[in-house]
């Protein structure tokens, strides 16, 4: 007889017997709370050839999926990334890894911003990027010839999710962020073969904050030591780059610098120094020697000095002196960001002031939204759908997430102790943790790179953190760019971001000979 006619398929004959059943005894056999199996990693690779740095380079690109496990060895989250990595060069290549900020950011900008084998072009004047298509091109000066580039998105951005039973809100926290992003790491050089491999990390604005309290865990837990730390948009303590909370002190500072390149670039100051470096250079002297003793004096300030103060914030500020009377000296740097172009009904823009937005209220003390992320984030967005697709074969249907999860921020966690222990609000600061990071290598070094026109992390907030919590001076190298939080939109800061960059890492690899 048939065998296929003596047997019913299993899937009917388990119908059969769960139709045949008391039904409370199919309720008691069901179990609601059995998971899908997790499937095995996604990986997406594809084989290149480029020139980079007039070095010609053939790489293998890996979009794909690294799994970090717990306890059990199950997988607990799902870590996509996009490495480039070398294939026709002999030695421990060095590694490279590269995340953005946020929290809740895909890396996305720094991917194709600068640091990718491709970016997308958008105006280099700090004009929109107006309508698509928008140019995608070879980004030959980026640093493929010196190091592979791994591509890092967090979980709830991009295509990184939790698995199982887990859920997302046990990677969105500082700490639980920093550990998922150290344990990833840990992964990936095992997995690659990369532990004698010289490593780096690159992180932007909320990826800086990222990166120190990385770079401690690595030195000091996982015993995985690091030759550099690059620093894009630094913002490590909070203090200096919240200037929305009324009695922070310390922003004012830290801010004016910067506020003073922006009416210098808007022509707002008179009269106008020709070189805008000397002129900011005047204002961290005024904001350091003269600003911040009359700011702690308050009320107790005399009535001269109180003038003298006036006279040097209308100086480098552009504002008014009435403005600047009814601030009381305080001048808000997202308030600033509005006050400037007033009288023209536009707002400079946070992330780049550079860049300039019609507003809808004109009476608002701050600006609605952000003039530099409204001209150039849907170019970005689409040059890396496209470039995902087209270059990379990435064929899923998987959402990638940018901006971030939904319930990412609505969930993050800033407290830094366990639950049920006494825990005090302070300004976020992971500057002790690369302190510590510094003292557990010594070889350590920390590349800086800041933008003259940044309103969320200004570059003077950079030197005030940076060269306190007894960090050593000479550990740190500091570079500005005429650009804003991402510099690398303004052509020559592009280029001189790489080069500093590359020359960065080639001077680390030879201190680690």
């Amino acid at each position: 007889m048939n065998e296929r006619k003596m047997y019913l398929p299993i899937a009917a004959v388990v119908a059969v017997l769960v139709l045949s059943m008391p039904a409370a005894f199919a309720a008691e056999t069901a179990d609601p709370k059995v998971a899908e199996p997790i499937p095995e990693p996604r990986s997406f690779v594809t084989e290149h050839r480029g020139e980079f740095n007039g070095v010609s380079v053939r790489y293998t690109a890996t979009a794909g999926e690294t799994y970090l496990r717990d306890e059990d060895g199950k997988p607990k989250a799902s870590i996509f990334t996009f490495a480039y990595v070398r294939t026709d060069a002999a030695g421990p290549r060095p590694v490279t890894f590269v995340w953005n900020g946020g929290p809740g950011s895909a890396s996305l900008w720094l991917h194709m911003g600068t640091f990718g084998p491709k970016r997308v072009v958008v105006p280099s004047d700090a004009k929109n990027a107006g309508l698509p298509p928008y140019p995608v091109q070879d980004a030959t000066e980026t640093l493929l010839d010196v190091t592979d580039l791994v591509f890092v998105d967090p979980v709830g951005t991009g295509y990184s999710r939790a698995l199982g039973e887990h859920e997302g809100k046990e990677f969105w926290g500082l700490n639980e962020d920093a550990l998922s992003m150290a344990e990833f790491i840990r992964t990936w050089v095992t997995e690659n073969q990369r532990w004698n491999a010289p490593r780096f990390l690159l992180g932007e604005s909320f990826g800086t904050t990222r990166a120190a309290a990385v770079a401690e865990i690595l030195e000091t837990d996982f015993m995985l030591r690091l030759n550099g730390l690059i620093f894009v948009s630094q913002a490590l303590d909070y203090a200096g780059s919240t200037p929305y909370v009324r009695d922070n002190l310390i922003s004012h500072i830290t801010y004016l610098p910067t506020m003073a390149a922006t009416a210098w670039y808007h022509n707002k100051v008179a009269p106008r120094p020709a070189s805008m470096e000397s002129f900011v250079a005047e204002a961290r002297a005024f904001a350091s020697n003269q600003l911040l003793p009359a700011l702690f004096k308050g009320n107790a300030l005399p009535a001269s000095e109180r003038a003298e103060i006036v006279r040097g914030l209308q100086r480098y500020t552009g504002l008014s002196s009435e403005y600047i009377e009814r601030s009381n000296l305080r001048i808000q740097g997202f308030r600033f960001a509005k006050e400037l172009l007033r009288e023209e009904g536009h707002a400079v823009g946070l992330l780049d002031a550079r860049y300039t937005q019609d507003q809808l209220d004109d009476l608002a003390a701050e600006p609605s939204g952000d003039a530099a992320d409204g001209a150039i984030s849907a170019a970005f967005k689409a040059a890396l759908m496209q470039y995902l697709r087209s270059d990379l074969n990435v064929d899923w249907d998987r959402l990638y997430l940018a901006p971030a999860d939904s319930n990412l921020n609505k969930e993050w966690r800033w407290r830094t102790a366990p639950e049920g222990e006494a825990w005090e609000p302070w300004p976020v600061n992971t500057a002790h943790n690369l302190s510590r990071a510094l003292r557990a290598n010594p070889e350590l070094r920390v590349l800086v790179a800041s933008g003259y026109f940044d309103l969320v992390t200004p570059f003077f907030d950079a030197e005030f953190t940076l060269n306190r919590h007894d960090i050593e001076a000479s550990r740190v190298d500091y570079r500005y760019y005429e650009g804003g939080h991402m510099m690398y939109v303004n052509e020559p800061s592009r280029t001189r971001l790489l080069d500093d960059t590359r020359q960065f890492i080639l001077q680390q690899l030879r201190t680690a000979r």
